[in-house]
């Protein structure tokens, strides 16, 4: 059993300032780490209330003897380092001995520990940062550390705490990361009398992550190793096509502590150039394992940077590792025909017997049957969202595109009025060439992306994506709450990490205010039931891993904000795509709607819609001029 000793105060002043207790996550951070640090091999973890009335770690390590339990709650006793040479080579995860004495001032904090040495244990009671009494007590070799009522005495912080979920959320989170980071270690988890997590501890770093993260995420995984002079790597990384759109799921650990690290994230990312899509990222779970003073862990308050004595060993290391594993794991992916065309026969039965739930509409436009939830439309109608409803036949065969707009055979509007007002208008301008009183002509597409239209004297090149996105982002914003959602016949299900697991499960009042029915399943899993119908053929899983990489990372933005990239997300996703088919009418109608909305000048994302080329310019271009 390791001696507590009080830091000199030329040594505890080399230290990086430790971060205070901020919320019960961070106080179980320390406290779990204090328990690895202590050798044990199994940890169970409880908390109430989402840690704030109530939080207990218990572990079989080696105990705190007796005469050393005071010192223990001391600011700066550590038993991890004695001199200041420790500190260039520290090979536990906490060293800095601030933790329990940091915990202990704002919280009322009872021990009961033994060593194997010991014939009757010890259980002591410190209350704000004094102590209360120091007994005797029956218990077994370990620790057991019981945290009640944190911040009690600092209502300060207290009122900055979150809802008791989100707390939870986050308790839970440090717990999943260390039964991932010590897969020899079984980690229990109980939330509110419930075991949420466990983790058989049975070395095997694969069966940690199925524990943790699900058995759909543990098997997207392929291993990887390999190493260098100074690095050695081991672990896991995602199959390319298991890519998601954000890099929450990247995890990296430094002899057994999970670090942000900046340089291993570049390696990674490297690797998958060329095998992975645009806008996607890599997921992982890889250890690296090198020297002690090859690696200075005293840099960041919570210990979760690190610096490299060289950067380019650990990039090589990573990079290297993830490439021979890309090329010896991912296998060449095979469909089976029959299946696909199996769920696309059932989607499209039931998309054409089933009319989906609909928010609001009149009873005038409830008798009318809506184009949009008819059958999914064909690849050339990438614009019908936004084309007239009349622009279709509205028979039971293939939809047909027709010559023009679809006119009643009753009445029939006059159309000599309009035409006369409209030139009109510009013949009282000082000067006005017959061409440019011609009517805007759609001449063509360029590299499948960008429409061209010659109106009048100018030249106009319209970004087909970027104007469907603005006019999709449009359209949803003013419908608000009322937007039409589609239910679905069998939920998707879409894990989480626990951050985004946290995000998403505060904010369902948000989702389903912008069209998405999401339930929480619980242990990071949550469900969509129902999707805004603009988003067909959207790839729904991924669609809702990205707004929660959103929302966890914008926590304090307002709702409105948090509404609106909502909708730009959505509507990016909705929009065709640069590349798509689009058919020859199709660029027409759309064109002439996006010339008619003299307000549609940006997509969401800030990139320009239309760009223009006068006559002159192009004459200038050949000369002429």
């Amino acid at each position: 059993m390791p001696k507590i000793n009080v830091l000199p105060r030329e040594i505890y002043e080399l230290i990086a300032a430790g971060e205070v207790v901020e919320r019960p996550s961070s106080a179980v951070k320390e406290l779990l780490e204090n328990s690895v640090d202590a050798g044990a091999t199994s940890i169970t973890l409880e908390i109430q209330s989402g840690g704030i009335k109530y939080i207990r770690i218990t572990d079989n390590g080696c105990g705190i003897a007796r005469e050393d339990v005071k010192n223990a709650f001391v600011g700066h006793a550590t038993s991890k380092i004695t001199v200041s040479d420790d500190l260039d080579c520290v090979a536990t995860l906490g060293f800095r001995g601030e933790a329990l004495a940091s915990i202990a001032a704002v919280s009322r904090v009872e021990m009961f520990t033994k060593t194997a040495e010991e014939e009757v244990g010890t259980h002591c009671v410190v209350e704000g940062g004094n102590f209360i009494s120091l007994d005797d007590a029956g218990c077994p070799v370990g620790t057991t550390i019981v945290v009640r009522d944190i911040f009690y005495n600092v209502p300060a912080r207290m009122k900055f705490l979150k809802k008791d979920v989100t707390e939870a959320n986050s308790v839970a989170g440090v717990a999943d990361r260390l039964a991932v980071s010590h897969p020899h270690i079984s980690v229990r988890f109980i939330r509110d009398g419930k075991q949420t997590l466990f983790s058989s501890g049975d070395g095997k770093l694969l069966s940690a992550v199925a524990a943790v993260y699900g058995s759909d995420f543990a098997n997207s995984l392929i291993p990887a190793s390999g190493s260098n002079s100074t690095v050695k790597v081991d672990g896991f990384i995602s199959k390319p096509l298991a890519a998601r759109p954000n890099r929450n799921m990247q995890l990296f650990y430094v002899n057994g502590r999970m670090v942000r690290t900046k340089t291993a994230c570049a390696a990674l990312e490297e690797a998958y150039k060329g095998s992975i899509m645009v806008g996607k990222f890599p997921s992982c779970v890889l250890n690296l394992t090198m020297p002690y003073n090859f690696v200075d862990v005293n840099v960041h308050p919570a210990k979760t940077e690190v610096r490299f004595a060289n950067e380019k060993e650990v990039f090589n290391a990573v990079y290297y590792a993830v490439k021979n594993a890309l090329a010896e794991g991912d296998q060449r992916p095979v469909q089976d025909a029959s299946k696909i065309i199996e769920q696309r026969v059932v989607k499209q039965y039931f998309a054409a017997v089933e009319k989906p739930k609909q928010l609001s509409f009149t009873q005038a436009e409830e008798a009318k049957p809506q184009a949009v939830y008819t059958r999914p439309e064909p690849a050339r109608t990438a614009f019908a969202v936004e084309a007239p409803k009349s622009t279709y036949a509205a028979d039971d065969g293939e939809p047909e595109l027709l010559s023009g707009f679809a006119v009643p055979p009753v009445k029939k509007p006059e159309p000599a009025p309009q035409p006369v007002i409209a030139e009109e208008k510009p013949a009282e301008k000082v000067t006005v060439t017959e061409e440019e009183q011609v009517e805007p002509k759609v001449i063509g597409e360029l590299f499948k992306t960008y429409i061209l239209v010659e109106n009048g004297s100018e030249l106009l090149l319209i970004d087909k994506h970027a104007a469907h996105e603005r006019l999709i982002y449009e359209q949803l914003k003013q419908e608000n709450k009322d937007i039409a959602s589609q239910i679905l016949l069998a939920p998707v299900t879409v894990t989480l990490s626990r951050e985004e697991y946290s995000a998403v499960t505060s904010n369902l009042d948000l989702l389903s205010q912008a069209g998405f029915a999401v339930e929480d399943f619980g242990d990071g899993t949550v469900l969509i039931h129902e999707y805004p119908c603009i988003l067909e053929n959207t790839d729904l899983a991924a669609q809702l891993t990205e707004m929660a990489g959103y929302l966890a990372k914008n926590i304090k933005e307002i709702t409105t904000e948090k509404l609106d990239w909502i909708f730009h997300s959505a509507a990016c996703r909705a929009a065709v795509k640069a590349g798509d088919f689009t058919g020859e009418y199709e660029l027409k109608v759309f064109a002439k709607r996006v010339l008619a909305t003299p307000s549609l000048r940006y997509c969401p994302h800030g990139r320009p819609v239309i760009a223009k080329l006068t006559k002159r310019d192009v004459e200038r271009l050949f000369g002429r001029v």
